[in-house]
């Protein structure tokens, strides 16, 4: 497999994104700037790839993933592509993605030699001050697939896992911190609490063309966008408004016992069912990592969408064998997803028994839902 190679001004602001891989990019002012650097998460220009700043722990974690022992639970997270430096020098090779296999390089071009021993490794600080959402003080990126890109306008969720939401490794200060925001939120109540969403909301809904938030919220291409702060105002009684604005439905509203919208809701129980069973078997601590739901925002898309998976089992059929694909991969579209995202302070515990600070959230998650199929 080539490796691929990126020019730092290739590097963009990533906006499509929830805001667990970085919370700041739900405000539409997280911009690139002319030398590709950002307040938070990049992308290249095709946008099928997510670059996360990034610890060497949530590195090797990804790593870890790769064991067969976590083959049920690695169907479950982002594919992880390898790691990527932000050079601080002015080279315009300094951004380097490197795959697991690698290719000799062009003169001059410094690689990531294995994705277990990056050069000059960013020397992390042992004293911790409240980062307000900042950029994470690394040169060190991971390369994920943009679990996004498969739809034309995904509506994303960005659902936090955990009461307790720091590591055995956070001073005293960082605990202090995140066990007031628990206490305060759903965290503590829940296990869960959401932490972003966006929500597409059709073009004739759009704002000014200045690209400026609507009084709604709208921005000028149809999306309504829910930062971190819109989820902690929710309760343990009123947490059910936050899924209902989600899947755009009325107050109090449940979904309808026919149409694409109860697929959906059931696709994504069925998900968070199967990875909470891969969870209770295996052993496991994993803090402040979240739930990334995507789902087809665009009506007619998602009709369509799911009106090709029922033509799909149709090719090959009689014995005759499926149409090979053409060169240019033809576009599958998707109905919806769910992901487990951030793991900077996720390991394996071998004789610690289930994680059941996450499981939690993920039981809770579950009721909530079948909730809005109810009648």
């Amino acid at each position: 497999m080539a490796q691929k190679t990126y020019r730092k001004s290739q590097l963009i602001a990533f906006d499509n994104v929830a805001a667990g891989q970085m919370e700041q990019l739900w405000s539409p002012f997280n911009k690139a700037d002319g030398n590709g650097n950002s307040d938070g998460v990049l992308s290249d220009p095709s946008g099928a790839v997510v670059i996360k700043p990034c610890s060497q722990a949530e590195v090797g974690f990804y790593h870890s993933v790769a064991k067969e022992e976590h083959s049920r639970f690695a169907t479950f997270i982002p594919t992880f592509m390898g790691t990527l430096e932000l050079n601080s020098e002015p080279d315009p090779a300094a951004a380097v993605a490197c795959t697991a296999i690698m290719n000799p390089t062009e003169a001059g071009q410094s690689i990531t030699e294995s994705p277990h021993a990056i050069p000059n490794a960013p020397v992390v600080e042992k004293a911790w001050a409240p980062s307000n959402g900042g950029k994470i003080k690394t040169n060190l990126a991971i390369v994920l697939e943009n679990v996004a890109a498969a739809f034309k306008n995904p509506n994303i969720l960005d659902v936090k896992l955990g009461a307790r939401l720091w590591d055995d490794n956070a001073p005293p200060a960082k605990r202090i911190k995140l066990d007031k925001v628990a206490e305060e939120t759903t965290s503590k109540s829940l296990g869960f609490r959401i932490a972003g969403m966006r929500t597409w909301q059709g073009a004739a809904a759009s704002a000014g063309s200045d690209g400026s938030d609507g009084s709604d919220g709208i921005l000028k291409d149809g999306y309504r966008l829910y930062d971190k702060h819109y989820g902690r105002t929710l309760t343990s009684e009123t947490i059910r408004q936050g899924f209902e604005d989600y899947f755009l439905l009325e107050r109090g509203g449940v979904i309808a016992k026919k149409g694409p919208l109860r697929t959906v809701v059931k696709r994504f129980i069925e998900d968070l069912v199967e990875l909470k069973s891969a969870l209770e078997n295996e052993e496991s601590r994993m803090y402040s990592a979240s739930l990334l739901f995507v789902y087809e925002g665009n009506r007619d898309a998602l009709v369509d969408a799911l009106a090709r998976e029922k033509e799909e089992p149709a090719n090959g059929v009689n014995g005759d064998e499926a149409p090979e694909e053409e060169d240019d991969e033809q576009h599958v579209p998707a109905v919806q997803g769910l992901k487990l995202i951030d793991f900077a302070h996720a390991e394996w515990t071998p004789g610690q028994g289930p994680d059941e600070n996450l499981l939690h959230g993920l039981r809770c998650t579950i009721e909530v839902l079948e909730g809005l199929l109810e009648t």
